[in-house]
């Protein structure tokens, strides 16, 4: 028995764990539930603590320079406090809600190239564990899926999705990152804005729906950014005609573009609709009946009704399976 303990200290014969998420996508703000499931080691074993780790793929801009890493936004204990058998079985259900902001990583099911996971630990007396990583899918809000099939509607197309450590100013945001829907602009915007980057910050309440436009610089100015912010709530959205509000947004944010192109003034947050820039700081920057339609089908890189859709960076499911189990391998090696 000790020499199995003393095997069990270098990881050799310990407990192994195996998290199973429920099938299906969940939403931010809502339940992540599943088993976790844990086989004895070649002795007995006490599981002190089973954690599960929020997890996401980040970038983070400083200046030129441009780095990756995975960072740990959200962590729940799920169990503990009990011995392990050896060779024993034990599943535990859990049940832990996700953070408002949490990111969403696809849309009508298509992979926004956006990397999330659940990381798995066991604390144990005396021994090591690797723990265990799976892959977490998010889908949208109703009100993130109305807004973004209004846009898709309108004529916008889907470029990318990433996200960024650091902190927009002027709200209320939680999370040490904020995720960037970049999308190209319809055509009767095309004039204004080189590309329209989409910015949701959800809380219990509502949602700030942040629109920062690329300004087209012209002979005698640069191309800036400009930022409006909207305020949505999360009941009635079945009965907001999304086309023209969201249309109204657009035409806001290139209207105040342009008069902050012209008279070079930084204005700040303030009411519904108020613009000012994002504050990138780097110390740290109900589920509903689901809408259908090929618009944001279209956003996102698919085929409607026949109808080819040009898109720009698609990303593929395959490959973003691949990228999250090769993003967060990486990580565990250099742990």
């Amino acid at each position: 028995m000790v020499f199995k303990r003393l095997l069990g200290s270098l990881g050799v014969g310990g407990p192994t764990v195996d998290t199973v998420l429920d099938p299906g996508p969940v939403h931010p703000g809502g339940p992540l539930t599943g088993q976790v499931h844990l086989r004895g080691g070649t002795a007995d074993f006490e599981i002190e603590q089973i954690t599960l780790e929020l997890v996401a793929r980040v970038e983070d801009e400083r200046g030129e320079e441009e780095r990756e890493g995975v960072v740990l936004f959200d962590r729940f204990t799920v169990g503990g406090g009990f011995r392990l058998a050896e060779g024993e079985h034990r599943s535990l259900p859990f049940t832990a809600h996700l953070p408002w902001e949490t990111p969403i990583t696809e849309l009508y099911g298509q992979p926004l190239g956006i990397i999330l996971g659940v990381r798995t630990g066991l604390e144990i007396a005396g021994a090591k564990d690797k723990g265990d990583l799976d892959q977490l899918t998010v889908a949208p809000l109703p009100v993130q899926e109305a807004v973004l099939e209004a846009l898709g509607q309108l004529g916008f197309g889907f470029k990318s999705a990433d996200l960024e450590l650091g902190h927009v100013g002027g709200t209320g945001q939680r999370l040490p990152f904020y995720q960037e829907i970049e999308l190209t602009p319809a055509p009767q915007y095309a004039h204004a804005i080189s590309e329209l980057e989409v910015t949701f910050l959800a809380n219990p309440d509502g949602m700030d729906v942040v629109l920062e436009a690329d300004k087209r610089g012209g002979l005698f100015s640069s191309g800036e950014d400009a930022l409006t912010l909207f305020t949505v709530g999360h009941e009635g959205v079945e009965h907001r005609d999304w086309n023209a509000e969201v249309d109204a947004w657009i035409r806001q944010l290139v209207e105040r573009r342009a008069a902050y192109g012209s008279h070079g003034s930084h204005d700040s947050y303030g009411a519904h609709g108020s613009y000012g820039h994002a504050d990138h700081h780097h110390d740290g920057h109900h589920d509903g009946g689901r809408r259908s339609g090929p618009s944001t089908a279209a956003v996102v890189g698919g085929v409607a009704a026949g109808v080819a859709v040009g898109v720009v960076g698609g990303m593929v499911a395959a490959e973003v399976v691949d990228e999250i189990g090769d993003a967060f391998e990486d990580e565990e090696d250099e742990d």
